[in-house]
């Protein structure tokens, strides 16, 4: 609960101790990070399995972060259904954070026939790489669906006092993709469950197998 409540809403570790403790769950903020930190990522496999493929036109864009005081750019792409196809946090922005970046994507299964990104000169080489067959679309306005879609993680963002560590950043970064998924129904978990309670339905049942 507290996982899943940190993840969906704009809170901080210390809203989430102040809440468990009005159910009568006395937790330190430092331990409700330790199990967002432990536990993120456990649930985020657990649902691999049950994901939908993405969709074969992907928008690809990063953003900027900041994680100790310094500036990181976090690598993005979202498919034509919304669905987040996958995310990461690079203290780079050049070809090689680039390709890490697709070759993690393409992990997922999918194979874009499309790929729409900005200017980036990186962009074309590792494309040509890695997805010499898709097409590759560039223009001022062509990526607005991602970059819009930016605007909810650093909505997340916004209610923190900085991000300290880089590890920290990529989980949270990863657990926020991973909730907007199964909030717009790109898992086959709970899908019997009217809406309003498909994310407790789900986080119970990903319980059980981890």
């Amino acid at each position: 609960m507290a996982v899943r409540w940190y993840l969906r809403y704009g809170l901080s570790y210390r809203d989430v101790e102040e809440l468990l403790a009005k159910r009568g769950v006395e937790v330190d903020h430092v331990t409700v990070y330790r199990w967002v930190q432990r536990f993120t990522t456990e649930f985020v496999s657990a649902a691999r399995p049950l994901r939908h493929v993405p969709g074969r036109r992907w928008f690809v864009d990063e953003t900027y972060v900041k994680v100790a005081g310094r500036w990181t750019y976090l690598y993005r792409a979202i498919d034509q259904y919304g669905q987040v196809v996958d995310v990461w946090l690079s203290s780079r922005r050049d070809r090689s954070a680039a390709r890490t970046f697709f070759t993690r994507a393409l992990a997922t299964g999918s194979v874009p026939v499309e790929v729409t990104t900005d200017s980036a000169p990186a962009y074309p080489r590792v494309l040509d790489e890695l997805i010499p067959t898709a097409l590759h679309i560039t223009g001022q306005y062509a990526n607005n669906t991602v970059e819009a879609d930016h605007g909810r993680l650093k909505a997340r963002l916004r209610p923190m006092r900085g991000l300290k560590r880089f590890r920290t950043a990529r989980t949270l970064a990863a657990g926020h993709a991973f909730m907007q998924n199964l909030r717009r129904g790109h898992y086959e978990i709970a899908t019997d469950v009217p809406a309003q309670h498909r994310l407790r339905a789900a986080f119970d049942d990903l319980t059980l197998a981890i």
